[in-house]
């Protein structure tokens, strides 16, 4: 279930609030931790409209973007895998044409586990005997693929067919360009962005999540300034409709389709929380002292999501990190 959106200018009141909050009084313990709970997989799956050709299918794991036309069937990203079926079923309701293209906006499990079963249940444009195209960045072939140990983290049939270095890669599907914009240092070194420019929908993964802090995964290559900074390249993107709200539609890992003015309102949390956290490690604050002062205190209402094992103390641990490292 979606949180409730907020007018614009009550989400400009909430930035200057923030802004004006600088904690840097520090207790001497650690705040109890918060039994966390895995996410839960409901039952159904829910489609929205979002503009022309273009829907968002909900509820079988991070947000699936699918765009329907002659030439056939586009996705971005296929959930976390256990309900695909349904995600066919509902595609189906949209277009009897082919699955053809599936673009991964990370290697994340929760846009990914549906890669084999989706596939699998579309073609190739080149041979109709093949399953369809999965598209992402490089690294997120070799997160999927590099073995740990005698044996991969994911099966094969989840692995990308179709892998780019450049910073973008383009093409034309259903009459407009698909453009996908790499994100190197957001999430992962994987992350990506999927611009459909003639029906001005932008899909955007992990880079932006209504329901919860951002992921930052460090080992991988993820940072807190490598989230922000793609956040405002995705606002050089996006032109709002009037007031700040409208025009081009952005659909988030988790949560509600969202505009621009959503996007300001994510990007600027996330910089007052790092400017936070910057200044306590100018005051050589521990990373124990810096969660104790709950520097996410004001958004937590907002983006802490209970039932999910990505904490606001493990966000606040990467930004500390992250920052540690000149990251």
């Amino acid at each position: 279930m979606s949180k409730p959106r907020l007018t614009y200018a009550n989400k400009k009141r909430l930035i200057s609030t923030g802004i004006s909050i600088l904690i840097l009084t520090a207790a001497s313990c650690l705040s109890s931790g918060e039994e966390q709970h895995p996410p839960s997989e409901g039952g159904q799956i829910i489609v929205q409209p979002v503009r022309k050709n273009v829907f968002m299918l909900a509820g079988a794991g991070a947000n699936i973007t699918v765009q329907v036309g002659e030439d056939g069937v586009l996705l971005v990203d296929t959930g976390s895998g256990p309900l695909s079926q349904k995600v066919i079923a509902e595609i189906r309701k949209l277009s009897d044409r082919p699955i053809y293209f599936i673009i991964n906006t990370s290697a994340h499990p929760d846009h990914t586990g549906g890669n084999f079963i989706i596939s699998k249940a579309g073609q190739n444009q080149r041979d109709v005997h093949l399953k369809a195209e999965i598209i992402a960045p490089l690294p997120v072939q070799l997160a999927m693929a590099t073995p740990k140990g005698n044996v991969a983290p994911r099966p094969s049939g989840e692995w990308p067919s179709d892998t780019f270095t450049t910073p973008q890669k383009d093409f034309y599907f259903n009459d407009e360009p698909v453009v996908i914009i790499r994100e190197p240092s957001a999430y992962s070194d994987g992350d990506s962005m999927v611009f459909l420019r003639r029906s001005d929908v932008v899909c955007v993964g992990e880079i932006f999540n209504l329901m919860n802090y951002p992921l930052i995964d460090l080992d991988k290559g993820g940072s807190i300034n490598g989230i922000i900074d793609a956040l405002n390249r995705l606002l050089v993107i996006t032109v709002p409709k009037k007031n700040e709200d409208g025009g081009t539609m952005v659909i988030p890992a988790h949560g509600h389709v969202s505009d621009e003015g959503d996007v300001v309102y994510y990007r600027d949390m996330l910089t007052i929380i790092r400017d936070r956290v910057a200044a306590m490690i100018k005051e050589r604050m521990t990373l124990a002292q810096v969660k104790a002062a709950k520097p996410t205190l004001d958004y937590d209402p907002l983006f802490k999501d209970a039932a999910s094992s990505w904490t606001a103390d493990k966000f606040v641990e990467a930004v500390y990190v992250s920052l540690q490292k000149g990251r």
